[in-house]
């Protein structure tokens, strides 16, 4: 089913989002991969307080190429979520409604997705040029020093993506296969 929705990510909203729901984002959202995660992993366990709220926040895994003139960033793809899944559940349990990347996740994300009314999307990867199309702003707000991992806030229209995994427990990698293994019989 497709779906139209806006930002912040409430747990309302999540709740209402299914595994294989096509979703378009509008609105603000963050990107983030493994070295900023590391920073604000560090920055936790020091006590300190991240660059941004996580609450209803969605925390898209990408390093964008340099924009072209006239342009707000470059090509936009998605980078593989399990190198995140070592961070994902404490961002989870601080508030952090939406993860977009690309494949699996580990049991852990996973439960704690479920655990905190969350939601996993993922976003076409090869297809960062067009993904780039929705993005309407971008500016760096923390890790400036990480150059493409820097933490960015970006402002997207319809940005396409699919819900993998949603906070009742379905994940699309599973029952897609399941389903496919049924039709193939």
């Amino acid at each position: 089913m497709d779906k139209h929705m806006h930002t912040p990510l409430t747990e309302e909203m999540a709740k209402e989002l299914k595994a294989g729901d096509y979703v378009y984002i509008t609105g603000t959202i963050y990107t983030a991969r493994d070295a900023a995660h590391k920073r604000m992993q560090e920055t936790l366990d020091a006590g300190g307080e991240l660059p941004i709220d996580m609450k209803d926040t969605i925390i898209y895994y990408m390093g964008p190429s340099p924009a072209r003139e006239g342009r707000p960033i470059g090509s936009a793809g998605p980078t593989t979520a399990s190198r995140m899944d070592k961070y994902a559940p404490k961002l989870l349990d601080l508030g952090l409604k939406g993860m977009i990347g690309k494949g699996k996740r580990s049991k852990e994300v996973l439960d704690a997705v479920v655990r905190n009314y969350a939601v996993y999307f993922a976003a076409v990867g090869g297809a960062g040029a067009l993904l780039s199309k929705a993005i309407k702003a971008s500016e760096v707000v923390a890790y400036d020093d990480l150059g493409t991992e820097a933490i960015r806030k970006l402002e997207v229209e319809n940005f396409p993506v699919i819900v993998v995994a949603d906070c009742e427990g379905n994940n699309l990698y599973e029952t897609a296969v399941k389903e496919y293994a049924v039709l193939s019989e």
